[in-house]
């Protein structure tokens, strides 16, 4: 039986924890916690040569069920533009990505919302991009994680030129805003579960 993928994005590092563009590896830990799964770990075969330093990590993986179905976690550990190079170990075929699931932030959402799709392009997200170019396919389940404001009206107050777009995803959530993701985080790890459990087209209905 072939496991199911499930890829939080994010960077590595200290200093990108509590990013707007980390949303998607918290997401997974999230969801790694709430259904007791082993925490993320260093993949002893994820690894790749690099030049003169050994080998690098390439990815964090917990592996486990979720009813009947395994599943694979995968946070990769490169930045989020290589964020292929960590997924194509684990997806090998357009087969396999059927069973892919991509967790990541998404400045078109409102924070405090989220939603199921499947096989749509990257809406200019650079590490969906690079896990599209890796496994050589649109076809799998995205959950996209809402991390921009919002006006007085609840419309969407995406920041605007390539310069402001890349300071605001990497600033850090305030304690208001990580109240909201809890929230978010739940729900997240709720649709998780129905993708698995159920499907992409059962979860998209149930949860958007």
């Amino acid at each position: 039986m072939m496991s199911w993928i499930i890829v939080g994005l994010g960077n590595p590092g200290e200093e990108y924890e509590n990013t707007r563009h980390n949303v998607g590896r918290m997401a997974l830990e999230h969801f790694a916690k709430t259904h007791d799964l082993p925490a993320l770990m260093e993949d002893p075969e994820g690894k790749q040569a690099s030049y003169g330093a050994g080998r690098k990590k390439l990815a964090s993986v917990s592996k486990g069920k979720i009813g009947k179905e395994m599943v694979v976690l995968v946070a990769p550990d490169t930045y989020m533009n290589k964020s292929g190079n960590a997924v194509d170990k684990y997806v090998k075929s357009k087969k396999a990505a059927e069973r892919l699931i991509v967790v990541y932030d998404d400045l078109d959402l409102p924070l405090g919302t989220m939603k199921v799709s499947f096989d749509r392009g990257s809406g200019g997200h650079k590490g969906l991009e690079s896990v599209i170019r890796a496994v050589k396919t649109k076809k799998f389940t995205r959950v996209r994680i809402g991390i921009s404001p919002t006006t007085a009206a609840g419309k969407t107050k995406k920041p605007g030129g390539d310069k402001e777009v890349l300071d605001f995803i990497l600033t850090k959530f305030r304690p208001t805003e990580m109240e909201l993701l809890r929230r978010v985080f739940k729900k997240s790890s709720d649709a998780l579960s129905a993708i698995v459990l159920e499907g992409p087209m059962r979860a998209m209905n149930e949860f958007n």
